[in-house]
């Protein structure tokens, strides 16, 4: 009944501790029922007045000592619990993080942001009280009704067995529940998960909203998609409500029904003051651990579909399929594209029978109005997407036979979207070297003019914010490039690396790239054609094709479309430095 043992065997650690919660509890049963006794024996002894003080403080003390045992016992309980649930949720989320960081990025990105945010924190959270909550309470309701019918039927065996007979009524009313619950709570979280997607996608998009004011249009949706999330809430809490009163009625109404028999069998004279004392004192304890568990199911059924989800993500195959060909590191990087062709949709075509070559120790620039590719070439290159016709060779292998941990050690990409983790600076610096030294890190930081910026602010150990928002954009576009070097890749692939930071920031950032040049291969993608200047070769893109290659010199006696936009771009920057005069 709702065990799981996927689930369960996903994190084998979880069973020792289960065990541990489950013998606690018994202890403290076991506590209870010496308690009971000594309750019993005291009256009784009331009763036929024998009761002494003598006996009256050892009563008191034993049962201070019960009671004293039963404390301890629930706090170590409580203890194995919180071990048994810390190790479900490090397992599950190491396991969702290792398959998304295992997938191609393209793979990867096509996963729902908010689908694996709620399923990584809420999910998680809600298969953490399945592990510590549900699954020991349920062998504890096992084994303890079992423990106490062996204890009094020695005193009245058809009041006992009355009280386990009615015990598995209330296991019967929550497998009766659960063809129920269980269709309930995966339409739950169905609408609970679209409710997330919804959300975040409104969020992420609210600037882009409110400029073309579709903001009210976007509110009476979401409107509409939170009161269908209300409605489901409501059927769920009523659902559980419900089950809540069955149980209660079942588990109050089976301890009544015991409590009655042992007082018949008392005025029959089949039992003495300590027997019917014994079972009015202990025909609540057949019931409250299933009791317990009934309030826990619920919560367990929401981990069950949570789990399914999680599974569904770590069952999905990985798309890419490595060879055992390696990247070469010793030679200088050539690489070839041949024919390349590929399409978001049948409607667009973004690279169309694109065929070139970008030449080691060089700096290859890629230019052309928003829209012509230049993007999706670098997601080409880098692997991220597969082209549907065409290759890419890096030194006469094609990238599709390149095994792809290599493939990414000695291939960097440093983007206008460079991402700076929360942490420390080291621990950031760190991402592209593990055993870098102090020296080595400094040595990079140098190269892009941010030592001393370092040094002033608590060195290496500075603390970073989430997405370096307490740093400038050119100081986290300067930080991505230290990061980048101590990579020590032999291709840079730089994607508007600088666009939208300061001029000193792009003055900095040039330089490196043109010493870079001399050992390495250097692609670059650029919007503002000044910085195409200095290339060695520029690639002109339209609409996916090559329409000009050469020089900047080269190109501007060509008198085409790269002297055009440079022109324009040149008076543009003209007129914006008058203006600002």
């Amino acid at each position: 009944m709702m065990i799981d043992k996927r689930l369960i065997n996903t994190v084998p650690d979880s069973k020792k501790y289960i065990a541990q919660t489950v013998l606690w509890n018994w202890i403290s049963l076991f506590c209870a029922v010496i308690s009971a006794i000594v309750f019993a024996e005291s009256l009784q002894l009331a009763w036929r007045q024998a009761l002494t003080p003598q006996s009256a403080v050892i009563f008191l003390a034993v049962l201070i000592f019960a009671l004293i045992m039963r404390v301890i016992a629930g706090k170590k309980a409580v203890q194995a619990s919180y071990y048994a649930s810390r190790e479900v949720k490090h397992r599950l989320r190491r396991l969702i993080y290792r398959k998304l960081s295992a997938m191609p990025l393209a793979q990867a990105n096509r996963q729902s942001t908010a689908s694996l945010i709620q399923i990584a924190s809420e999910g998680v959270e809600q298969i953490e009280i399945y592990f510590g909550r549900y699954l020991p309470q349920l062998f504890y309701s096992l084994l303890a009704p079992m423990t106490l019918f062996a204890f009094l039927v020695g005193f009245n065996a058809p009041t006992a067995l009355i009280l386990l007979g009615c015990v598995p009524l209330i296991p019967m009313s929550i497998i009766a529940v659960n063809k129920i619950a269980k269709r309930l709570l995966h339409k739950y979280w169905s609408i609970y998960v679209g409710l997330g997607s919804s959300f975040l996608d409104n969020l992420q998009g609210l600037v882009t909203l409110k400029i073309y004011q579709d903001d009210a249009y976007k509110a009476k949706q979401m409107d509409i998609e939170a009161e269908n999330f209300r409605t489901i809430t409501m059927k769920v809490l009523t659902m559980q409500l419900n089950s809540v009163s069955i149980m209660d009625l079942l588990a109050y109404g089976g301890a009544a029904l015991g409590i009655c028999t042992a007082l018949l069998r008392y005025q029959a004279g089949e039992l003495d003051v300590f027997g019917v004392i014994l079972f009015i004192l202990l025909s609540a304890e057949f019931f409250i651990p299933l009791r317990l568990l009934g309030s826990f199911f619920h919560v367990a059924m929401n981990g069950k579909a949570a789990s399914e989800k999680i599974f569904t993500l770590l069952d999905t195959p990985i798309e890419e399929v490595e060879s055992a060909v390696g990247f070469s590191a010793e030679n200088p990087v050539r690489v070839e594209i041949q024919q390349l062709h590929f399409a978001y949709d049948t409607e667009k075509t973004v690279i169309n029978d694109l065929t070139l070559s970008i030449e080691p120790q060089q700096l290859t620039v890629f230019v052309g109005k928003s829209g012509c590719g230049k993007s999706t070439l670098v997601s080409l290159l880098m692997g991220f997407y597969q082209a549907e016709r065409g290759q890419i060779l890096f030194n006469g292998q094609s990238l599709s036979q390149l095994d792809r941990r290599d493939f990414y050690r000695h291939v960097s990409l440093v983007s206008h979207s460079s991402y700076i983790f929360k942490g420390s600076l080291r621990e950031n610096m760190q991402m592209a070297d593990l055993n870098a030294t102090d020296e080595q890190m400094y040595h990079c930081l140098e190269q892009v003019n941010l030592a001393n910026f370092v040094r002033e602010n608590g060195g290496l150990d500075m603390l970073l914010l989430s997405r370096g928002s307490n740093l400038s954009g050119g100081q986290i576009q300067r930080l991505a490039l230290a990061r980048a070097l101590l990579h020590d890749a032999s291709l840079y692939i730089f994607d508007e690396a600088t666009s939208n930071i300061d001029v000193e920031s792009e003055e900095i950032i040039l330089r490196l790239i043109q010493r870079l040049k001399a050992t390495k291969t250097i692609i670059m993608i650029s919007h503002r054609l000044a910085n195409a200047v200095t290339a060695d070769r520029i690639y002109v893109l339209e609409q996916g094709r090559l329409i000009e290659q050469g020089s900047h010199a080269e190109l501007m006696a060509q008198n085409g479309s790269y002297c055009e936009m440079f022109n324009q771009q040149k008076n543009l920057e003209t007129i914006r430095e008058i203006n600002n005069a």
